[in-house]
């Protein structure tokens, strides 16, 4: 069976992988790398599947996400948990006060170094900034923002949605997997 390493800490996001694919395992790299001070996430990725790859001589994959506010110049951009941590939900909710532009979106970034070259896919979720703290903890919560961001086309925050409402939002609201474009680009070149 082919295998892909996954530089990640997250054991989730490798068996996410594998939904998309046949055949293939994907095994989490979790040790520590150097990440680059960038607000750019294709850096970052960048950076990691270079360094992976040097080390285990495996194809690997990489993916990172950042939080861009149209109203903040696309703050916090790459430096999601760095903010989350100083100035926390209720600061971005304090930035954004009186803005009536509250457009944001996820953005992601997935590398995939075959020790040849490297290929980059690209998937964005679009949303808005809820005006203040909404819905409730869970199991699924992934990140603070969950109580602030409003998918595109809902009234709610994911935090107010249920797990098949969240499953259902990515049909309609604009969403783009970066995992599943590559998926898509792997099964195309390997002829599947």
């Amino acid at each position: 069976m082919e295998e892909i390493i996954f530089v990640t800490h997250n054991k989730e996001k490798a068996k996410s992988a594998e939904q998309y694919f046949n055949n293939i395992r994907f095994s989490t790299y979790d040790f520590e790398l150097d990440e680059p001070r960038s607000d750019n996430i294709k850096d970052i990725v960048t950076a990691k599947v270079k360094q992976a790859y040097e080390i285990v001589k495996k194809p690997c994959i990489a993916l990172d996400t950042g939080f861009f506010i149209d109203e903040l110049n696309g703050f916090p951009r790459a430096f999601v948990n760095f903010s989350l941590d100083t100035i926390g939900i209720d600061g971005i909710l304090k930035l954004m006060e009186g803005k009536e532009n509250r457009a944001c979106r996820f953005e992601e970034c997935l590398a995939y170094n075959d020790g040849k070259k490297i290929y980059y896919f690209y998937g964005k979720h679009p949303g808005e900034l809820a005006n203040k703290k909404q819905g409730e903890n869970s199991e699924e919560k992934w990140s603070d923002l969950w109580y602030i961001f409003k998918p595109q086309y809902f009234e709610k925050t994911l935090a107010e949605m249920d797990i098949v409402e969240r499953e259902e939002r990515r049909k309609v609201d604009g969403s783009i997997e970066a995992l599943k474009v590559f998926a898509n680009w792997y099964k195309d070149k390997r002829g599947e």
